[in-house]
């Protein structure tokens, strides 16, 4: 999974996700299923590891269907964890985490 995330530089202290699959991955069910699983993953975490303000884009890879919850879970977590060390507040492009 890649995870970007954007600052949009308004004052409202929402965190908002957006996810995509592509057809690289399989056809629209094995899309389907691995956007609901980010869906849910992103739901438990981004509360605890989000930073307000801020746009998250999760990017489906062949790897988040078959992946074990855990270690999905661990990975999206490793990764915020990772975007929100790496991003300062002064950026306009967006950071991307890959996992």
């Amino acid at each position: 999974m890649v995870i970007q995330a954007l600052e949009r530089g308004d004052d409202q202290p929402l965190i908002r996700a957006g996810f995509t699959a592509t057809r690289k991955i399989g056809g629209a069910v094995v899309r389907n299923r691995a956007k609901r699983r980010l869906r849910e993953a992103a739901r438990l975490l981004l509360p605890l590891h989000g930073r307000p303000g801020r746009d998250y884009v999760f990017i489906a890879r062949g790897g988040t269907v078959t992946r074990p919850w855990t270690r999905l879970l661990d990975d999206m977590k490793s990764a915020l964890i990772s975007l929100a060390a790496n991003q300062t507040t002064a950026t306009s492009s967006p950071a991307v985490a890959s996992r």
